[in-house]
């Protein structure tokens, strides 16, 4: 499809076009004319649309597409960043169409970067994590896909003024946590330190403004020395006959000066090295040599020299960093690179598949890409976090900056967080590694697991077939995938025990009755792939050792069984509906169909409001109302049954408050000191009263039982405190406990 010039309107005629752009429309190049027809398209499919600064909104998709001409991306990924909103908001169009106008390379990853806004989760995090997921799958087939989306962030964090200021602080964390640390992974460090400037400004608008007017004050006598300090170094270098060099000053980004501020706990005064001086020499052996002429010239502060050329980061930066007692004794930094090393740590990954395309054209075969490594891992274990809080926490760990790098004995690099120790290494190495590790060596000797590697240490796993975790490892292990790996083996390795209870649950809430039938039926199947479980018998464990919720599964397992008909009609009596309504007035009364008659809630299952209960006629006491399931009630006699139901309008009232009901909880739980105190105070801010609380161990190595009576009010704020204590990294099990639950 061609879009002439002449159809667009004059308003939009009338946008500044960056240079290269409006070179685009005259140039005879086939990529040139890819980008130029995919932004009329743009400008066409937009018309009308307005961004919230009010200005039309073809502004952002051409500010995006020049962050990615700037970023050195080829045709196909420019002519995306164009169209990489037009597949959401056009209805009209889909990739199919874009595919057909720009060709595939582009439509996939317009596919790859399209806003995920009609996905339905039950909460704001889960969602997020969602989004994540998607966005890393996407990143593996096309590592261009993330560049995309990144520039698109950008522009949205340049422009994020005109945005409420909820919704303000919520972006910009968002920015912080995740989209700066994944363009600092991926070495595009211009990218990388405008988005945290931006979620800095923020986030804490009041220490950004001060640290932008402190910067403002000091500029002027900053400068005075780096301009001295640069000439200085240029007589130098020229004096010891280097061919080529550039010496430039480069002054330290605000976020940067007030995480040293906090890091350090200084003030602004005390931070000296508010600009670094960089060198740019052409190959790895004029750097060391400037660094000796650096070294000659000012004196270096011990221990604050990184050789990043020899030992480069995940993200292939590498450089001489060193600091020195600069004019006045102040101290400076001063980083050493070649060209190369520059361009690749201005434009990281960019720098990276331009490599590879050169090499690709000159018909050499590309070496082994290792370079991330982490990406495959994250994508390796992503599945196991069922729970959006702990992919989020073990997203953040993948992409946090590295404080130590270490080796394997095969001389391979691995970067670990501060902190980190042999069994983090061990999970970081494999999975399997790490769940089969007894023992490690550090630098050839043994050391306990426990022993947190340093900087430049070779660390090698012992590991044994028949090794597993330890329940002790969790005290000590830094990272959250190292905690995950040990959690998730240890409820794993009890599967049989965790089907079991997962079918006891199933039992208490649909009843025995057809429950076989059901679980060996297509819908339940289904239900548990719509859980994200491969099998029945995985989300039967999953539901044994608390991964998910009853309440999640019978839910599943109703919408199955709804839209498959042919099923239906044998399976839907299986299921728990609510009661056929007895008539009845929506008066005080807290049961509906049995009122002004004797009853009381029986203490073999505890019923509470908003639960399927039943009445069953006795002898002596009248009416007792039961949960549906309850295996006291399965063998009574229908004529006995009656049709009741919780009164949703009752609102009796008992010493000025609500009527609560007493539940008994059961927590299993990794032991640790304060876990009972952390517990409890889930239930207190859910305004549960606790009557009992018991605690069980057996011994040191196994976990400990938490027992307790609280009074709940319904059955929501009952399953408000058992998902939060749940959510908990130390909880393994979290159930209710009636006397009918403890003869099964």
């Amino acid at each position: 499809m061609t879009i002439s010039v002449d159809q667009l309107t004059m308003k939009d005629q009338e946008l500044v076009l960056p240079a290269w752009l409006a070179a685009t429309g005259e140039s005879e190049l086939a990529s040139d004319r890819l980008i130029h027809q995919a932004y009329l398209f743009a400008r066409e499919q937009h018309t009308g649309q307005m961004r919230k600064s009010g200005e039309p909104y073809i502004c952002h998709p051409i500010a995006v597409a020049d962050i990615l001409y700037n970023l050195g991306g080829e045709a196909p990924m420019i002519a995306a960043g164009f169209l990489h909103d037009i597949v959401e908001d056009v209805e009209e169009i889909t990739v199919a169409d874009i595919e057909k106008m720009f060709g595939a390379e582009t439509a996939h990853l317009v596919e790859g970067v399209t806003k995920l806004s009609k996905l339905n989760f039950r909460s704001k995090k889960e969602q997020q994590a969602e989004n994540f997921r998607r966005m890393f799958l996407a990143m593996a087939s096309d590592i261009r896909v993330i560049v995309v989306k990144l520039a698109d962030r950008l522009h949205n964090m340049q422009t994020l003024e005109h945005m409420p200021i909820e919704k303000q602080k919520l972006i910009a964390q968002e920015t912080r946590d995740i989209f700066a640390p994944l363009a600092n992974r991926l070495g595009l460090g211009r990218i990388k330190w405008e988005l945290e400037d931006l979620a800095f400004k923020y986030i804490e608008p009041d220490e950004y403004r001060n640290i932008q007017d402190l910067v403002k004050e000091t500029r002027k006598s900053r400068e005075g020395r780096i301009t001295s300090t640069v000439e200085q170094i240029r007589t130098r270098l020229a004096d010891a006959d280097f061919s080529y060099f550039e010496v430039s000053g480069r002054p330290k980004h605000l976020f940067s000066i007030y995480q040293k501020m906090k890091s350090q706990k200084k003030e602004f005064g005390e931070i000296y090295d508010l600009t670094a001086i960089r060198i740019i020499v052409p190959n790895n052996a004029d750097c060391y040599r400037v660094l000796a002429e650096v070294h000659d010239a000012f004196r270096p502060i011990p221990g604050r020299f990184k050789d990043y050329i020899g030992l480069p980061k995940p993200n292939r930066y590498q450089s001489l960093h060193t600091t020195v007692l600069g004019i006045g004794n102040t101290p400076l930094e001063i980083q050493i690179r070649t060209t190369e090393m520059h361009r690749i740590a201005e434009y990281g990954i960019a720098a990276h598949w331009k490599y590879k395309e050169a090499a690709n054209n000159a018909g050499s075969a590309p070496k082994k890409d290792d370079k991330f490594i982490w990406l495959r891992q994250l994508l390796e274990w992503q599945s196991d976090f069922k729970d959006a809080q702990e992919f989020s926490d073990n997203l953040k760990d993948q992409l946090c900056d590295p404080d130590v790098y270490v080796f394997t004995p095969q001389g391979e690099v691995v970067a670990l967080r501060e902190k980190a120790t042999t069994i983090d290494f061990a999970y970081r190495i494999h999975t399997e590694v790490g769940n089969h590790c007894i023992g490690a060596r550090i630098n050839g000797r043994i050391v306990p697991l426990s022993t947190q590697v340093r900087n430049g240490d070779i660390v090698e796993i012992m590991t044994k077939e028949s090794g597993h975790p330890s329940l002790d490892w969790l005290n000590f292990v830094a990272t959250p995938t190292a905690k995950n790996r040990i959690t998730q083996w240890y409820k794993r390795s009890n599967r049989d025990e965790n089907i079991a209870r997962g079918r006891e649950l199933l039992e208490k809430e649909l009843g025995k009755n057809g429950l076989d039938a059901l679980l060996k039926s297509e819908p339940m199947l289904v239900a548990a792939h719509k859980c994200n479980y491969q099998t029945v018998e995985d989300l039967l464990a999953a539901l044994g050792y608390g991964e998910t919720t009853i309440n999640h599964v019978v839910n599943r397992i109703r919408d199955t069984v709804k839209t498959t008909v042919a099923e239906a009609a044998e399976l839907v009596e299986i299921l728990p509906t609510t009661t056929k309504k007895p008539s009845s007035s929506d008066g005080d009364f807290p049961i509906i169909g049995i009122e002004g008659l004797m009853h009381h809630l029986a203490g073999c299952c505890n019923p509470i409001p908003e639960e399927p209960i039943v009445g069953v006629v006795t002898k002596l006491n009248g009416i007792s109302i039961h949960r549906q399931g309850c295996g006291n009630v399965a063998n009574v006699d229908g004529d006995r049954i009656l049709p009741v139901r919780w009164n949703p309008h009752h609102s009796a009232k008992q010493q000025g408050n609500r009527r609560s009901y007493i539940v008994t909880l059961q927590v299993e739980v990794f032991d640790r000191l304060g876990v009972m105190r952390d517990v409890m105070s889930r239930l207190s801010d859910n305004k549960v009263n606790i009557r009992q609380a018991k605690v069980t161990a057996d011994n040191k190595s196994k976990p400990v039982m938490l027992d307790f009576i609280v009074e709940v009010i319904d059955k929501s704020q009952l399953e408000r405190c058992i998902n939060q204590i749940r959510q908990m990294h130390d909880v393994l099990h979290v159930r209710r406990i009636t006397e009918m639950s403890e003869q099964n």
